[in-house]
């Protein structure tokens, strides 16, 4: 027995609470797994607790439930994130399942027979470990920020809430995807806003319950099953999915014009502690909010199970050089909506069906619910 409690070792990891994390929890219940969940936020669904005040997702509630689950509310509604939220901690609640809030995993490594997890000092051994730590792990800012003068109020997307973090004066909203979209067209009600970037594309038809009903069953099976890693025309597109995102699905740049923002390019660095766009102007504004997206961080696991630090060469979520691990809820990790709720269920289904069978062990039947009890 180790310090959390935890006797023997368990059939499978699963590091990440969110939406991958308990949809593959799902499946391996219905499979009698012993497994454990290991999420660290304090509650789960706390990843869309802390995004801003009035995001609301891009897919209908018909499409947001978790298997077995269906989302509550009128199927052709767009869920609020604390309505995501509260969805997702009320899943892990309804379906019982092994889950250990507020513990970050520090190191990931693997032994002959099986790989450790350690954090703060405890650790967890499996014969197999998913990472489902999604796609959006650590804020991506240029250099050259540092650089803006103290008088600039500056912040990642990921720490933007509402305006009333903005100080009087002009607002820079650097980076034109959706989320550049949504908070420049918020701040741009009670400030002069300019968006610098491009949108790679946009939705061909207005954003709404119309849309769900009849559009939006459309995209949603071409990102499930035409865009895929198994089909020509998918293969093609995942490159250009990496580099450039999705497109602009609610907020279009119509809407932003409409609305007084201005549109520049791309923003190439600072000078005398102001952002200078490309061709060389000199912008005058008191605020700038990132919206540059998000990098991997998968520093806490073993280099010799990455490739150069980056998602190791996988097919379907199963890392190829290293037997018993797997990734779940990467951006066309093997669809082009692989990292949207409807993408990591379909993943987590198939996942479930690929990891090896138990060790049949009578310390091991017990793991998680001992795990999922010894939370401090």
């Amino acid at each position: 027995m180790n310090s959390n409690g935890v006797t023997g070792t368990l059939d499978t990891l699963i590091i990440g609470g969110g939406q991958a994390g308990l949809a593959l929890g799902h499946y391996l219940k219905e499979q009698n797994r012993t497994f454990l969940i290991l999420d660290a936020h304090p509650r789960t669904g706390d990843a869309w607790r802390q995004r801003w005040d009035s995001l609301r997702v891009f897919t209908p509630a018909k499409f947001d439930g978790l298997p077995g689950v269906p989302f509550p509310g009128d199927p052709l509604s767009f869920p609020t994130k604390d309505e995501i939220a509260a969805y997702l901690e009320g899943y892990a609640a309804r379906l019982d399942l092994p889950l250990l809030n507020g513990v970050r995993v520090q190191r990931l490594w693997r032994e002959p027979d099986r790989f450790i997890a350690a954090a703060n000092g405890r650790r967890w051994q499996a014969h197999n470990v998913v990472v489902a730590t999604g796609c959006s792990q650590a804020p991506k800012v240029p250099g050259f920020a540092a650089d803006l003068g103290p008088g600039v109020v500056q912040f990642h997307s990921s720490e933007y809430r509402n305006d009333q973090q903005l100080q009087d004066g002009p607002v820079l909203v650097v980076g034109l995807g959706n989320s550049g979209a949504e908070i420049a067209l918020e701040v741009s009600r009670k400030h002069s806003t300019i968006v610098a970037g491009k949108p790679t594309g946009e939705l061909p038809v207005k954003h709404g319950p119309t849309a769900a009903k009849y559009f939006l069953p459309l995209v949603r099976f071409v990102g499930l099953y035409v865009l895929t890693l198994g089909t020509p025309f998918g293969r093609k597109a995942a490159p250009f999915f990496h580099a450039h995102g999705t497109p602009l699905i609610r907020t279009k740049s119509k809407d932003l014009a409409d609305a007084g923002v201005q549109l520049v390019p791309r923003v190439a660095g600072v000078r005398d502690g102001l952002p200078v766009l490309e061709d060389g102007t000199r912008l005058d504004v008191a605020n700038v909010i990132w919206c540059t997206g998000y990098r991997d961080d998968f520093s806490w696991i073993d280099p010799a199970m990455l490739d150069d630090g980056a998602l190791p060469t996988q097919q379907r979520g199963a890392a190829v050089g290293t037997p018993g691990l797997f990734f779940l809820g990467q951006e066309f990790m093997y669809a082009a909506a692989s990292a949207t709720l409807p993408g990591v269920c379909r993943d987590a289904r198939h996942l479930a069906g690929r990891i090896p069978a138990p060790v049949s062990s009578g310390a091991a039947a017990s793991a998680s619910r001992t795990g999922a009890s010894s939370a401090t």
